[in-house]
């Protein structure tokens, strides 16, 4: 009797085969890098495009740096005036975004945990909202943001850019606090917590995708905001970042290089808060759908 045991041996049928990844046809990824490269060209030229001298963007307008030049970037970083607008733009960014997520989580509360005659109404009354954007109302805010006595002042572009943001927010958290199951709020409530505690110490932690993403929308919102500061912003001190953008390509506007220097620092710091947040986005708004 041979004492060896052989080990087992499986046959080909019983192995799991490693599952075939669909890289789709080749057309497709020349269609995709084709769109990538026309949203990503603009961009580069004018970052490139600040390294360049005014005679090589004449010269060759499409070319590379030869030399590279650092002039006009640290002639901008240098100025008090871009730093005041970016400091503008970062207060009225912050500001809208706390009173949207804020103002917004309430309302969505109420609209998704309470039942009244009047709640399909509102609901309605908010995604109506999305129909009308700013520019359509951009007189009669103009003149009620005068009457109020907020012209040139932050607190005259916050205000509306939270009232305009409510809607989208809206539309995102409902779904988010309707997700959340009625045995949790019985449970809290038999412990003792009362319907504020339950909205801090469960809503509020368990929406947090949903809340992420309305602040980062309401936040780039914000910050690229052009129509509704230059109705209301007259004093450069004050102005924000894509005011103060134009106003500068006025100022120097043989000065093409300096002035795509300082469009590159403008768009940067949305473009890297976006990039670091795309995923929370995407989360939130997969997850707004699925609810």
């Amino acid at each position: 009797m041979a004492t060896l045991l052989e080990a087992p041996t499986k046959s080909p049928q019983t192995l799991r085969r490693a599952p075939k990844v669909a890289w789709g046809s080749p057309m497709t990824y020349v269609v995709a890098f084709l769109f990538v490269g026309i949203c990503i060209a603009p961009v580069l030229y004018i970052i490139l495009g600040g390294f360049r001298t005014n005679a090589q963007i004449t010269n060759s307008p499409s070319g590379l740096p030869s030399p590279w030049v650092i002039d006009n970037y640290v002639s901008v970083l240098v100025s008090d005036v871009f730093w005041r607008q970016v400091a503008n733009s970062a207060v009225a960014g912050v500001l809208t975004t706390v009173g949207v997520v804020a103002l917004g989580l309430m309302v969505s509360f109420v609209l998704a945990r309470y039942d009244f005659k009047l709640n399909g109404a509102m609901y309605s009354l908010f995604a109506a909202g999305l129909m009308f954007p700013m520019t359509v109302a951009i007189t009669p805010l103009y003149i009620l943001i005068r009457d109020l006595g907020l012209m040139n002042t932050i607190g005259g572009i916050v205000l509306p850019q939270i009232a305009f943001a409510l809607p989208t927010t809206i539309i995102i958290l409902v779904p988010f606090l309707r997700a959340i199951p009625k045995e949790i709020e019985e449970a809290a409530s038999i412990d003792g917590a009362s319907r504020i505690g339950f909205f801090f110490r469960m809503v509020v932690p368990l929406s947090l995708p949903g809340v992420i993403t309305v602040g980062i929308l309401a936040f780039v919102a914000s910050w690229n905001s052009y129509m509704l500061p230059l109705f209301i912003l007259n004093d450069e001190m004050s102005y924000t970042l894509p005011l103060g953008v134009q106003a500068f390509a006025s100022q120097y506007s043989v000065d093409t290089a300096r002035v795509l220097a300082f469009t590159s620092l403008s768009m940067i710091p949305a473009l890297i808060f976006f990039s670091l947040f795309e995923r929370r986005i995407v989360g939130g708004l997969t997850g707004a759908v699925k609810g």
